[in-house]
């Protein structure tokens, strides 16, 4: 039986574009976009999760805002259900800690990067706005 793996991830807005994040090699899904978060610690609100991991990940501040959406995907090593959060960066630059890469992208752009799969239905979303 595969596992469920529960994850968040922040849709961070600066000056009308949105931060994407490229995963780092020897990392599963390596080189493909992301919104950046990780996973959901026991306790944690999906809130807190997201403020802690882009503290981690980033080494910056954000306000988490309204849910975009929850998308469950199967990959080989089991379900990510992820729900993303659209979010403020509100103190600091994305410092890269755990990504390749960074860009700022105009929501019109997004579909221009080659993304983790659970991403493409909040993308699909924000592209419809």
């Amino acid at each position: 039986m595969k596992k469920e793996i529960h994850v968040v991830g922040a849709i961070i807005k600066a000056n009308n574009k949105i931060l994407c994040a490229q995963r780092g090699p020897g990392k599963s899904l390596a080189y493909l976009w992301e919104f950046p978060g990780g996973k959901i610690d026991p306790g944690e609100t999906d809130k807190e999760a997201l403020e802690r991991e882009i503290r981690e990940e980033l080494l910056c501040q954000i306000d988490v805002g309204e849910k975009v959406t929850t998308t469950r995907y199967e990959y080989d090593f089991g379900f990510v259900n992820l729900t993303t959060f659209e979010c403020e960066l509100v103190e600091g630059e994305p410092t890269l800690t755990e990504h390749v890469a960074v860009k700022w992208l105009p929501v019109e752009e997004l579909d221009t990067l080659e993304w983790a799969p659970a991403d493409i239905p909040a993308i699909a979303i924000l592209m419809k706005k």
